[in-house]
């Protein structure tokens, strides 16, 4: 599971728990190391880690394991190879999560900011992030997903091919990685076909990540309270199409049913949301809904 430390990396890592599974939890944020642009730690200055999400895969059922890993550096993730084979023997599922730049990409006031006006050294680190990661992590972790037949990699990112193919988003870097993300699930699915293996991009819908929940100063017992309009703390009430927002553990659920489908080569090449996945397997939610923000927007 790379990228694992918090949002829809750690609710796939739950998910992957929920069944049974055995999940290497990999990202920069650890208890051994966090901080912004430290060594080897997060851009992010934020307390989730690493350890906290393999111990949530193990009280879920799962056996989680923490490997701090950073996803740019070609040899650290060459050394989580040698340590999977070594371990493990084979990836049965592989999961690109990693990111890291939602400081970056800015907030709504920032979005639709030309890039003449943008920083440059900023954008170009969104496409390091968010391209370069993907890219270093399949090098050196599909010979192991191919080991054996019927593996599974999901290249999660944010918009299906089809909507971002209409739909501008938010700036020329962020834009170009999304769109990106879904392009390499269908090329790494042409490269993994010959191999009985399937690749699979994957988008959640508004996502309940915790640094979208600390922005509405709720958490996920009671994310509703956001909702409220003219909210008595003073903090900012969230639109109404929160209203369709999804746990990270949404997407995870979908993933864990992708990954024991016996017949998930049809999904091979395909971009698809969380939703999408929740109305072919039947899976819901925490609260036991299947929301769709695609489909309110």
């Amino acid at each position: 599971m790379a990228g694992a430390t918090r949002g829809a990396g750690r609710g796939i890592a739950a998910g992957l728990g929920e069944a049974g599974a055995t999940v290497i939890c990999t990202g920069r944020s650890s208890v051994h190391g966090p901080g912004p642009y430290s060594p080897g730690g997060s851009d992010y200055d934020r307390p989730e880690t690493i350890e906290e999400t393999a111990e949530l895969v193990s009280r879920l059922g799962g056996i989680g394991v923490a490997a701090r890993v950073d996803h740019l550096d070609p040899a650290q993730v060459g050394a989580l190879a040698d340590r999977v084979r070594r371990e493990h023997g084979a990836v049965d599922v592989l999961v690109n999560d990693i990111w890291g730049a939602e400081v970056l990409k800015g907030g709504p006031a920032q979005w639709d900011t030309p890039i003449w006006e943008l920083d440059l050294e900023d954008g170009l680190r969104i496409l390091r992030l968010g391209l370069d990661t993907h890219l270093i992590t399949s090098h050196y972790l599909l010979p192991l997903l191919i080991e054996r037949p019927g593996g599974l990699l999901v290249e999660v990112t944010d918009g299906t091919a089809a909507y971002n193919a209409g739909h501008y988003r938010i700036s020329v870097y962020y834009d170009l990685v999304k769109n990106a993300v879904n392009r390499l699930a269908y090329a790494h699915g042409h490269e993994l076909r010959p191999h009985s293996a399937t690749a699979v991009a994957v988008t959640p819908g508004w996502l309940r990540s915790e640094m979208m929940l600390d922005a509405f100063g709720v958490g996920e017992a009671n994310w509703r309270d956001a909702l409220v309009p003219d909210r008595a703390d003073g903090l900012p009430s969230a639109p109404p199409g929160f209203a369709a927002s999804e746990s990270p553990r949404f997407i995870g659920r979908g993933i864990a049913a992708l990954a024991v489908e016996p017949d998930r080569a049809r999904w091979n090449q395909r971009s698809v949301t969380a939703a999408d996945l929740a109305r072919a397997y039947g899976f819901t939610d925490l609260d036991g809904s299947q929301p769709d923000a695609w489909a309110a927007m």
